[in-house]
């Protein structure tokens, strides 16, 4: 990638690497994040197997971040100086039947947990569209399903173990430390690594999907809520071209009304399985056709064994609030002649209301419009501030692993709790060990 390019991309990354901290180790390969957009800006990269170890990195590293399966698009897990990749800590470390949770290492992906829980007879409350990510990379940034009543993904979160700056431990807990723990889930990697996680389960549970073609964007503005509603996750695709919706994916517990009908507020049932971008191979998705089959063979829209390929995208969501969504699907819609050209497509979701401090649906169900764009890094940061001028008066919330050009003020007047969470950084990391420019630029500036 170009220098210009990188800048525009990153507007917090200033510097050229310094030399590690760390003793005797050899110098690894320069590692890219998953798209490919962004080559991380130190090529030392620890990847511990313990906590132990983990507490002894830190101690003896003045600067760092944590690497998860690098699936955000900006800056927010670079570091000039070095990181630790929570890789290999990847094991389910207890089922509690009495409580109904889980507790697992941080690195630990949710398509190798999901098959484990359900052999066990358990379940997650959702999954995002991709099973390829770690549990403590997806909480720590928000990430999300869908479902007008679910949580995002964080929001199952019962109990933390993070390393903090001294290389001491600290345990938070739903059942002592309920607001504490409402602070730290969505940590953005400020607080210390994330070791291990405790998630809330439930019974297992058997799904179904359904996707229907060209919903009109009438019957949309008239019945949002309606057809959001539809069933357990609904994912709405498009482009932004026609006067329609894409597609229409309808996931539906067994128990759930199944939408096995030819039409669906006027869009047409699908005759075959469908990848989001409607001329992709659906080889690589989830089974429709209403074919039933366990949760986390449903709720994602990709399968775990296909693993997704890289450097062909960008991405950049916001979220605002759902009485509004309407008027913001519509305010994008006025720019897609102009979006059409570098879009691959919009997936537009419902994620319920939350209590976490810096989730983008704290204290309101949100309306989520993501926008998976080309790797056309130069017309996409054209784009972005004027979508963001758009949704301005919806107040919108970007997610934080994804790209976005909001200014430092304006996120601030958006996370009524931000204040608060910057003393517990200072209570967590007093010298600031483990932030980095894009934390620097976007919370402290």
């Amino acid at each position: 990638m170009k220098r210009k390019t990188f800048i525009q991309l990153s507007t917090t990354l200033m510097a050229t690497p310094l030399l590690s901290k760390f003793e005797s180790m050899a110098a690894q390969p320069r590692l890219k994040n998953w798209a490919g957009n962004l080559t991380y800006s130190t090529d030392h990269v620890q990847y511990p197997k313990s906590v132990a170890e983990v507490q002894q990195l830190i101690k003896k590293t003045p600067k760092l971040r944590t690497l998860g399966t690098r699936h955000c698009f900006n800056t927010i897990a670079d570091s000039k100086y070095d990181l630790i990749s929570t890789r290999d800590l990847n094991k389910v470390i207890s089922v509690d039947a009495k409580n109904h949770t889980v507790t697992v290492e941080g690195g630990i992906k949710y398509g190798e947990l999901a098959p484990y829980l359900h052999q066990h007879g358990y379940a997650l409350h959702n999954l995002a569209s991709l099973p390829h990510i770690s549990v403590a990379g997806s909480i720590t940034t928000a990430t999300h399903g869908s479902g007008i009543k679910n949580g995002n993904l964080s929001s199952s979160v019962t109990g933390l173990e993070i390393v903090i700056a001294d290389g001491s431990i600290v345990h938070l807990s739903k059942a002592t430390d309920p607001e504490k723990l409402n602070a730290a889930v969505i940590g953005l990697g400020v607080l210390g690594i994330i070791t291990k996680v405790t998630l809330q389960i439930q019974p297992t549970y058997n799904m179904r999907q359904r996707v229907f073609l060209k919903l009109p964007m009438s019957q949309l503005k008239s019945h949002f809520e309606e057809i959001m509603s539809a069933g357990y996750s609904v994912s709405l695709f498009t482009d932004w071209q026609s006067d329609s919706i894409n597609e229409v994916w309808i996931k539906s517990r067994m128990d759930e009304e199944d939408h096995n009908q030819p039409e669906f507020y006027g869009a047409k049932a699908a005759t075959k399985n469908l990848h989001p971008i409607i001329d992709h191979s659906a080889e690589s998705c989830t089974d429709q056709m209403g074919v039933p089959g366990p949760w986390y063979e449903r709720l994602p829209h990709f399968k775990m064994g296909f693993t997704p390929s890289s450097g062909k995208e960008l991405q950049s969501e916001y979220f605002v609030p759902l009485k509004h969504a309407v008027e913001a699907i519509e305010a994008v819609s006025k720019l897609g002649k102009q979006i059409g050209p570098h879009l691959f497509i919009t997936e537009i979701r419902t994620i319920a209301a939350d209590s976490l401090w810096m989730s983008p649906c704290h204290n309101q169900t949100s309306v989520t419009i993501h926008f998976t764009w080309k790797q056309e890094t130069e017309a996409v940061m054209k784009l972005l501030p004027l979508i963001e001028k758009e949704l301005a008066p919806f107040n919108p919330r970007p997610h934080w692993g994804k790209i976005f050009t909001m200014a430092p003020k304006v996120l601030e007047s958006r996370y009524e709790k931000l204040t608060d969470f910057k003393k517990l950084v200072a209570e967590y990391d007093p010298k600031g060990k483990f932030r980095n420019d894009f934390i620097d630029h976007n919370i402290y500036a």
